[in-house]
């Protein structure tokens, strides 16, 4: 397996596919670098160089006690960035990794950024403040961390439902999918799984935001469940100066799956203006 080290040791997994110019994917909690697979095999085929890594805590990376948390998930991002040596590339965040990708481009700017997508992703701040008013309450962030320390097996077998909008009247449920969903999640570390909780919920991202000079594309799923759209898209959308927002009537969180050829289609039509 392609691994970079750490400098605290901590060994992060990435995948490379294709030529071209680098895309790079920082996926969700508390899944994986396969999250992505279809958009990165449908873009590797079309012309670029396709790179996702497993998020320390998650999937193939080590397992750390030490680093969860929002600022060393962006240099560990900068550090597998620096070492391939990537240069004009796209960087595409789903969900927690959308908030990854906003903190790398604060912390480390964007000499090396072409573009930035930000997919159900969780900036500005999902938790519910008095300047945020239309946040997520912090009970509801409590709940997840009590499913995780109650049995974090069941409890996302039953996150699988509203993620991908299988709970919905009428929904097409694939079972392949859900079941995909579990294993990512139960490759995860028990300590990423638990205080990466608070990374995405409590962590404002707003001056990262603001420091995103780069072309923006900021897609939202209109029925997603789990990061909802007024306290998230439509907000970043007003902070990131010149920024393109595109809203899925209907489509879940996990829209990268269930609605993988229109996602694919509209990335690689961004990609190419």
């Amino acid at each position: 397996m392609s691994m970079i080290m750490m400098k605290d040791g901590t060994r992060i997994y990435y995948k490379d596919w294709g030529r071209g110019q680098p895309v790079v994917f920082s996926h969700g909690w508390p899944l994986s670098s396969d999250a992505f697979e279809d958009q990165m095999f449908y873009l590797a085929s079309r012309g670029y160089r396709c790179i996702g890594h497993d998020r320390r805590g998650h999937g193939r990376s080590s397992q750390p006690w030490k680093g969860n948390d929002m600022d060393t998930y962006a240099d560990d991002l900068a550090a597998l960035v620096d070492a391939l040596d990537l240069r004009k590339a796209i960087f595409v965040g789903h969900s927690t990794g959308g908030g990854e990708v906003a903190r790398y481009i604060g912390r480390h700017g964007t000499k090396r950024v072409a573009k930035a997508v930000l997919i159900g992703a969780v900036p500005p701040l999902m938790l519910k403040t008095s300047a945020n008013p239309g946040g997520t309450p912090i009970e509801e962030f409590d709940k997840i961390r009590a499913g995780v320390l109650a049995c974090r097996s069941q409890f996302f077998k039953d996150l699988s439902l509203p993620f991908y909008g299988y709970n919905r009247p009428g929904a097409k449920i694939s079972d392949g999918v859900r079941e995909s969903f579990w294993h990512q999640g139960m490759m995860a570390g028990f300590p990423a799984s638990y205080f990466c909780i608070k990374e995405f919920s409590e962590t404002d991202f707003t001056e990262d935001l603001r420091k995103i000079d780069v072309p923006a594309l900021i897609m939202h799923g209109g029925d997603d469940q789990i990061v909802p759209l007024g306290a998230s898209a439509l907000l970043s959308s007003k902070i990131v100066m010149g920024s393109i927002l595109k809203i899925y009537p209907g489509q879940p969180h996990g829209m990268c799956s269930t609605n993988k050829e229109k996602i694919n289609a509209d990335l690689l039509e961004f990609f190419k203006t």
